[in-house]
């Protein structure tokens, strides 16, 4: 099924979103960190695509962000680069760094899409308007969620979610004019 025919599925949902949270370890990363040094700390690699999809929601007035268990020079570094609405880091209780968005966005869950991959993300995929993750991810988390990307963690599986929501509410940065 193609991304337009998932999206046309789950449109009543996507539509309503204004705020679109990622985690990053395991979603905008493919799990995988190492030790660069003691001032860098842990290091990851991030997809290219999946930040310039964020900033195609953003520039279309979606508020996009992060909560992270993780916290590195890495994750903040990244979070800067791309000019995120907000990024909550260093916690593996998500639940508070939720509802705080939810105030000052000023909106409800329903219009909040979450992409998470581990236990501790249950939470706030249930919680949330719509719900997406990974193959490569935990069963409980499976069973849960309304979209199950077809690409693996880090491999441009958050761009995919994010086509999900431009297809649904008509975001076309293409046909922008210059």
């Amino acid at each position: 099924m193609s991304l337009k025919s998932v999206a046309k599925k789950f449109e009543s949902k996507l539509k309503k979103i204004k705020v679109v949270i990622f985690d990053l370890d395991g979603i905008l990363t493919d799990a995988h960190v190492w030790w660069a040094s003691e001032e860098v700390g842990f290091n990851r690699t991030f997809n290219i695509y999946d930040g310039y999809g964020m900033k195609v929601l953003m520039k279309a007035g979606l508020k996009v962000g992060v909560i992270t268990g993780g916290n590195s020079v890495s994750v903040q570094k990244r979070v800067e680069q791309l000019g995120l609405n907000f990024c909550y880091a260093g916690n593996e209780d998500k639940r508070a760094a939720f509802i705080d968005v939810l105030k000052k966005y000023n909106v409800e869950a329903d219009e909040v899409l979450y992409m998470g991959d581990e236990l501790f993300d249950i939470p706030l995929l249930k919680k949330s308007g719509f719900s997406a993750t990974v193959p490569n991810t935990c069963e409980e988390v499976l069973e849960i969620v309304d979209y199950v990307t077809k690409r693996e963690s880090g491999k441009g599986c958050a761009r995919e979610v994010i086509d999900l929501v431009r297809y649904a509410q008509n975001i076309h940065p293409e046909n922008e004019d210059f």
